[in-house]
């Protein structure tokens, strides 16, 4: 029993570090590998070409940077899809929501811990806070407005408009989603905000990045 018991330790423990630390140095890399792949798609300077307008699930078309979260969220590759390999590479899209600075919901999600974590720090964000993204045309400026917690099945926060009461002022918004509490999965904790700027990608990195 005594060498079961130990054995099962071991194997706990084993489990931890690779979560806790391997997790995180993989997704290091990925999320280099990615970032290099939309940097590559910036650099030739005209709009991307996908089918649909529509990029495929892997692809790298945005960088995102959060003022708030500087340490964790800058330059970050957004991804298109929410499953482990694109989570585990950065920020994912949910590919039925718009695209940045397309009328819609432009909603994404991130882990909390393991797998990079962009979004570890999650609950320092404010209302006011910015959210910049930069595609391959624009730099694309939000301002965050309110959050809520929900369950995991709670899909309509991803909708065009979530609130129909008390609608977001602006046709054009974001939605970040992540785990709560940040060790579990029981939850989710959602973040919207608004669209308030939109500038050629071209011309200078607005004042919150630059």
């Amino acid at each position: 029993m005594g060498e079961v018991l130990v054995t099962v330790a071991v194997i706990l423990a084993l489990f931890a570090v690779y979560q806790l630390w391997w997790t995180n140095v993989a997704a290091s890399a990925s999320e280099r590998q990615a970032r290099s792949q939309a940097e590559s798609l910036f650099a030739g300077g005209a709009p991307a070409t996908w089918p649909n307008g529509v990029p495929p699930i892997g692809e790298p078309f945005a960088l995102m940077y959060i003022p708030r979260l500087k340490d964790r969220v800058w330059g970050t590759p957004v991804i298109q899809g929410v499953e482990r390999p694109q989570l585990a590479a950065g920020i994912g899209h949910y590919p039925q929501t718009a695209m940045p600075d397309e009328p819609g919901n432009f909603a994404v999600a991130g882990h909390r811990a393991t797998n990079g974590e962009p979004f570890a720090d999650f609950e320092r964000l404010r209302d006011g806070d910015k959210v910049v993204v930069r595609t391959s045309q624009s730099w694309i400026v939000y301002e965050l407005k309110r959050d809520r917690i929900v369950t995991p099945n709670d899909v309509w926060v991803i909708k065009p408009q979530p609130f129909h009461h008390d609608p977001l002022p602006s046709d054009k918004i974001i939605t970040l989603t992540t785990c709560h509490p940040r060790w579990t999965s029981t939850q989710r904790w959602i973040y919207w905000g608004v669209q308030v700027a939109a500038t050629p990608a071209s011309g200078p990195a607005p004042s919150e990045v630059s």
